[in-house]
């Protein structure tokens, strides 16, 4: 499988960790003012700091995808581990987004839109180029399997 940027990490960081610490000054100067008891809010917030900032590299480095002859193979997740096969005859449409900290970071996300809309998949934290590049082949190879219907 192919691996997604390490990039991911600081741009999931970014997005998520900057909540939980305002979160955790929050029920600190609340806990300085009105009453020790939010002290435990200080605890399960750090705590979900903590956690964070361990999961999330775990997480990243858990994705990944693969070209195949028939189809993409996307794969994350080990406790819940999800390995999702998307045919290229099924595949309508791809996108690929790029929010201000991905763009900053280099990076896009890759978006699969398939006959069913149960079966749409991401791939985040693909590199520009990787993207745009995995964006056309996969065109491409939908349109030359879609004309076999």
């Amino acid at each position: 499988m192919n691996p997604v940027s390490p990039k991911l990490t600081t741009a999931r960081y970014l997005t998520e960790l900057p909540w939980l610490i305002i979160l955790l000054l929050v029920f600190g100067g609340l806990a300085l003012w009105l009453t020790p008891w939010l002290w435990i809010g200080v605890g399960v917030s750090a705590a979900l700091l903590l956690w964070q900032i361990w999961l999330i590299p775990a997480q990243v480095k858990l994705l990944g995808w693969q070209e195949t002859e028939n189809e993409l193979l996307i794969t994350k997740g080990k406790v819940w581990h999800t390995f999702t096969v998307v045919p290229y005859g099924r595949i309508q449409f791809v996108d690929v987004t790029a929010g201000p900290i991905q763009r900053l970071l280099g990076m896009k996300t890759l978006q699969l839109n398939t006959a069913s809309a149960t079966s749409d998949s991401t791939v985040q934290g693909l590199p520009a180029e990787v993207a745009d590049g995995l964006r056309d082949r996969l065109a491409v190879k939908a349109r030359e399997r879609m004309s076999g219907l």
